[in-house]
């Protein structure tokens, strides 16, 4: 299988929200494609380590440990699906969406943990085939979502980040 070589530069500001400075922030990589497949393994062990806590709440109102890996899912889904849109040259304003409407309408109770898990894998494959055949000229490009200017990748350090965010709330307040 043919794929790029192309490592493309972190995004620089005007790229994206400055919101999401708290996840691009936590990529220590250059390679962010390499860091996107490479977090797998480690991920999946972390969330394989809190079957036992699945529909643990740390505290009331906060999502269960099934529920956050639906909504990484989910949100790794949604940042692709505008990097797709926005690489593909689409200037359509995408618009945004309401994780907490996401987490009540996603049945993430009715579903096991394992099932998430082998989810999250699978989406995450899809994710690095996509931007693993992103050039450096493609991944410059911006569109608009929930209203704001973003980058292609910006999008892919942003799903990166927002995984190792919610890796780290795993471990802090459900797994200690």
């Amino acid at each position: 299988m043919a794929t790029l070589t192309t490592s493309f530069a972190r995004p620089q500001t005007g790229e994206y929200n400055p919101y999401y400075d708290r996840y691009i922030s936590l990529v220590k990589a250059d390679d962010v494609v390499a860091q996107l497949e490479q977090q797998v393994p480690a991920t999946v062990t972390l969330f394989q380590s809190a079957s036992a806590k699945a529909d643990f709440r740390y505290a009331p109102g906060k999502w269960t440990v099934k529920e956050m890996v639906g909504h990484v899912n989910d949100t790794e889904r949604i940042m692709t699906y505008r990097a797709l849109r926005i690489a593909r040259g689409d200037q359509t304003p995408l618009a945004g969406f309401e994780q907490d409407d996401y987490i009540r309408d996603g049945n993430f109770g009715q579903r096991t943990l394992a099932d998430l898990i082998e989810e999250f894998a699978n989406v995450r494959k899809a994710t690095v085939h996509l931007f693993r055949h992103v050039d450096a000229e493609i991944a410059a490009r911006r569109g608009t979502a929930n209203g704001d200017a973003v980058s292609v990748r910006a999008l892919a350090y942003i799903i990166a980040g927002h995984e190792l965010h919610h890796r780290r709330i795993l471990e802090e307040k459900y797994l200690r």
